[in-house]
């Protein structure tokens, strides 16, 4: 099934179930009033939520409407644990290649770092730069996991795996290095997370769901209408099942946790492109010395979607533009 929140004026928004087609929405309530209530309750919920889905794509669903993505916020608005990994090691090998970056790694082990929850931007909405300098992108697939114990096996993490969703982990490279050093993580490096309108069960996704824990589909990027990469799911160097049982190691992981991939990076990015603008300016300057595309300019729109097998577009687009900051009164 297919799920989306919409702007209601509330922190956490109005649950809607959305077709397979992506044209028609319907209330989840009085099922489940939103996102979070329904992660949290899956096991009796899920099952209500399924019913609407099928009579929604059947054409018999009473009340249904457009789906709007521009009233979407993020599937789900705020949540009590986001952490992102770094699973293709492709990326931060180009990266520390171009740049002669000494990072130190443990064989075996995914890096892990702790992220913002408490504000995710929507998928059609401007996004306010404080700061115009140095502005990145980085396309990546996320899940959302049920309560899961810890010291879960990948098995039993991959298990627990509910949503899908994909996302613009928004960057600013000023800050990156330094913060790196500081050697606790990211802060003003990262700002707000911008999540596509809507959030599917892996089935949704057909072979693109791999029997690996990976997803074998593209990632489609465009900057300012013009092509930018389309790398695919299938080469993360650990499933989502090893990188659930690596965060959970050691403790619970409650309903709602999202994890994100990482920049989706291919060992053929000079071929297929790039989800992250950070990586083609690497590898300009492992070819030519010098990298020539610009960071993130003010005005700039960038579109992330995803395909399934038969041309349907799975999670609608992240398509927002970059705009400057502007104090609330």
């Amino acid at each position: 099934m297919k799920l989306a929140t919409l702007k209601n004026g509330t922190r956490d928004g109005r649950l809607v179930v959305v077709s397979r087609d992506l044209t028609r929405a319907i209330d989840a309530a009085p099922v489940a009033a939103t996102l979070q209530q329904l992660i949290e309750h899956w096991d009796d919920l899920a099952p209500g939520v399924q019913s609407i889905y099928e009579l929604l794509n059947a054409g018999t669903a009473l009340n249904d409407f457009p789906f709007d993505p521009a009233q979407a916020m993020s599937p789900l608005p705020r949540t009590h644990q986001f952490v992102d990994a770094s699973a293709f090691l492709n990326h931060g090998n180009i990266m520390e290649e171009a740049y002669q970056l000494s990072v130190k790694k443990t064989p075996g082990i995914p890096v892990l770092v702790q992220r913002q929850s408490d504000d995710f931007w929507g998928p059609c909405d401007d996004y306010p730069l404080v700061e115009a300098d140095h502005g990145d992108f980085e396309g990546e697939f996320a899940v959302i996991v049920d309560d899961t114990p810890m010291a879960s096996t990948p098995e039993v993490c991959a298990s627990r795996i509910r949503l899908v969703m994909i996302l613009n982990d928004v960057s600013m490279r000023a800050h990156l290095f330094r913060e790196l050093q500081m050697g606790f993580g990211f802060i003003n490096a990262k700002p707000a997370t911008v999540f596509g309108p809507v959030a599917v069960t892996p089935d949704e996704l057909g072979e693109g769901w791999g029997a690996d824990g990976r997803i074998h589909l593209d990632m489609n990027v465009s900057r300012n209408g013009q092509w930018f990469g389309e790398p695919n799911g299938r080469e993360m160097d650990w499933s989502f099942g090893e990188l659930l049982a690596r965060l959970g190691l050691n403790r619970n992981l409650r309903a709602g946790t999202i994890l994100g991939t990482g920049t989706v990076s291919n060992q053929a990015a000079r071929t297929v492109g790039s989800a992250c603008l950070a990586e083609k300016r690497a590898l300009e300057k492992i070819s030519t010395g010098d990298s020539i595309t610009p960071f993130l300019q003010l005005g700039d729109r960038l579109r992330f979607e995803v395909f399934g097998a038969d041309g349907q577009s799975i999670f609608g687009a992240v398509d927002h533009q970059f705009v400057p900051f502007k104090a609330e009164q």
